[in-house]
């Protein structure tokens, strides 16, 4: 399955649902309000050693892009993510993101962008930045987590803010168009601190979700980032 185009950082913010909190009795009715205002679709994996959870394999992946027409995210929260790649890739995840502390992880980075993938790299709460300085030429995302990783619903952590405007001072310097994503515990309150902190993707799921109306919802995100 061709993925579809990837978008590329455009000075916005871009809103990116998380399907690990969508309703899984109809994925396609879930996310049918808010396909045109999402910018693109994130499916968390998980393997239960990586993070003390298990959620999804790369049908889910063919599942959330036939659902929702948008660019798919696979966030792969795995121990060895090198064994998956392919087979998440073949799926049609256009970005695949990796975990800077997982095995290989930039034998991975350069496995990904070798099949013509955008790719990621994530980085946990207690994970110095400086981990991602290797891989910076060759990442389309950095991904700072902002709850430990493995269960949606937490509650964002917001002395990772720190972090989040350190990536994007070193974003800035590298020239590079490379996106900043945070992720955990993201809702109305917090996705504004994230963005003035310099995060331009914003992972949204629970609290999305979880609202009577999630189109409107998103939208006022949009206006108030």
């Amino acid at each position: 399955m061709k993925p579809p185009f990837f978008p590329l950082p455009s000075g916005r913010a871009a809103l990116v649902p998380s399907v690990l909190a969508a309703d899984f009795v109809c994925l396609k009715r879930s996310l049918a309000p808010i396909k045109k205002l999402a910018d693109w679709v994130q499916v968390d994996v998980m393997d239960g050693h990586f993070v003390p959870n298990l959620s999804f394999g790369p049908g889910i992946v063919a599942a959330a892009a036939s659902a929702s027409s948008l660019p798919v995210d696979a966030h792969l929260m795995v121990e060895e993510p090198g064994r998956f790649i392919d087979a998440f890739a073949a799926a049609g995840a256009g970005l695949i993101t990796v975990h800077a502390e997982a095995k290989l992880a930039g034998a991975c980075v350069k496995k990904i962008k070798a099949l013509g993938l955008r790719a990621g790299l994530a980085l946990r709460p207690g994970t110095p930045l400086k981990r991602v300085l290797p891989h910076l030429e060759e990442l389309d995302l950095i991904l700072i987590m902002t709850v430990e990783p493995g269960f949606g619903g937490q509650a964002f952590m917001p002395e990772m803010l720190g972090k989040v405007k350190a990536a994007r001072a070193l974003i800035a310097k590298s020239g590079r168009g490379i996106w900043l994503q945070a992720d955990g515990g993201i809702n109305a309150l917090t996705a504004e601190a994230a963005a003035l902190s310099g995060a331009d993707s914003l992972v949204i799921g629970s609290a999305l979700f979880s609202s009577r109306n999630p189109a409107a919802f998103l939208r006022a995100l949009k206006k108030k980032i």
